[in-house]
């Protein structure tokens, strides 16, 4: 049997770490939560709390080294989200935005065009406002993901 697949979450302010415990719980699967701040500790023994520098990209470093092939990665960090996918990797977006080897460079180019844009003044900086659909279409996906994870329950 193959090895059970651990969801990886960057986890300084991720507003879908409750839904990612469910997730994980409902297919028995590892989750390690990496943060660069304190995180509330789990009595189980199926989630890791990880706590790393205040360097800069020190979670998102810990991740890449850590992570295998068919690990699930929760970021909207699409530099990281990038890094994983190259490892085998898949990502997705507390909104549910899938990033894996099909669409990883398309996001990696609309992240720098609109960075490119802020810069040039071209457009503001704000981010859409996070929303209860954004919520549901990331249970959505990462329960998809999850059931198709190496040696996760389906039940």
């Amino acid at each position: 049997m193959s090895e059970i697949a651990t969801i990886f979450v960057d986890a300084d302010a991720c507003p879908v770490k409750a839904e990612t415990l469910k997730v994980a719980e409902r297919h028995g699967m590892m989750v390690t939560l990496v943060a660069n701040s304190g995180l509330r500790p789990s009595r189980d023994p199926m989630v890791k709390n990880v706590i790393v520098s205040a360097g800069f990209d020190a979670a998102d470093d810990w991740i890449v080294e850590h992570a295998g092939a068919n690990d699930i990665i929760v970021t909207a960090d699409i530099l990281l989200a990038g890094r994983c996918v190259e490892k085998g990797c898949v990502a997705v977006a507390p909104n549910g935005r899938l990033f894996d080897s099909q669409s990883i460079g398309m996001a990696t180019a609309n992240r720098n065009l609109n960075q490119y844009l802020r810069e040039a003044g071209e457009i503001d900086g704000r981010n859409a406002p996070f929303t209860q659909r954004d919520r549901s279409q990331f249970l959505q996906v990462l329960d998809q993901l999850a059931r198709r994870s190496p040696g996760a329950k389906t039940s």
